[in-house]
């Protein structure tokens, strides 16, 4: 479980990219709703009725496994949108969508949606760019799974999840951990007390907070700062 005190002057960077008028058009057709912590917006095989622009809230997707397991796969926050099957023609979740920070977000319905990237060429370049960033981010995962040490793993965990939260203090357990990277909550409790030895981050009853994002960048993985690289390169 993660929790962060959200700014209210975080707005949505996808809906920023349209012009002033293209972007209070969308705004004018979405509801500004208030996300609960561990609300479920979707589950495996149901409808997405909605999508979601975070605005200081962000959400967790989750990819059930064998019935046992869970693994988080993405994260949506400010920088993007809930809903990409949905922009891609299919009304039907691949995973848990779950709220993991509790925040303002502003929500549109799917058919309004659909509507909206037919009449606007800007909305569907910039959902298209989103779509192709989360893929290269999907594709580097799954290598990052494979591959990198869960020390590395962790860092970038909570590089990406303080990015999304504009915090760098988060409620979080060993044990949550360990079910969104899909490894044992020993090897969790490892890297943590190797990352706090250095001074990297600081962890108290359950508070996790980052104490040195310079240093945590450089124990993270590469694929982070690929993550931000191909973002930026994509949409700016």
């Amino acid at each position: 479980m993660v929790r962060s005190a959200q700014a209210a002057s975080i707005t949505n960077r996808l809906l920023d990219r349209l012009v002033v008028r293209e972007r209070n058009h969308m705004l004018a057709r979405c509801e500004q709703v208030d996300l609960s912590l561990g609300q479920v917006l979707a589950d495996p095989g149901g409808a997405i009725p909605d999508v979601y622009f975070p605005a200081g809230s962000y959400i967790s997707l989750l990819k059930p496994m064998d019935g046992k397991h869970i693994i988080e796969v993405a994260l949506a926050g400010n920088e993007g949108f809930y809903g990409v099957p949905v922009a891609l023609g299919v009304d039907v979740s691949p995973v848990h969508a779950t709220v993991q920070g509790a925040g303002p977000a502003w929500r549109m319905s799917a058919v309004a949606f659909r509507r909206e990237l037919a009449r606007s060429p800007a909305m569907r370049d910039s959902v298209d760019r989103y779509i192709h960033v989360l893929m290269t981010q999907l594709i580097r995962t799954s290598g990052c799974n494979r591959f990198h040490v869960v020390e590395k793993r962790v860092a970038r965990w909570l590089l990406m999840t303080a990015d999304r939260a504009h915090s760098t203090t988060f409620h979080i357990t060993h044990e949550f951990l360990a079910r969104m990277l899909g490894v044992r909550r020993v090897g969790i409790t490892e890297a943590a007390g190797a990352l706090q030895s250095r001074r990297l981050i600081g962890y108290t009853r359950g508070v996790l907070s980052i104490l040195d994002r310079k240093g945590l960048q450089t124990a993270s993985c590469s694929c982070y700062r690929a993550d931000v690289a191909a973002y930026v390169a994509a949409l700016g």
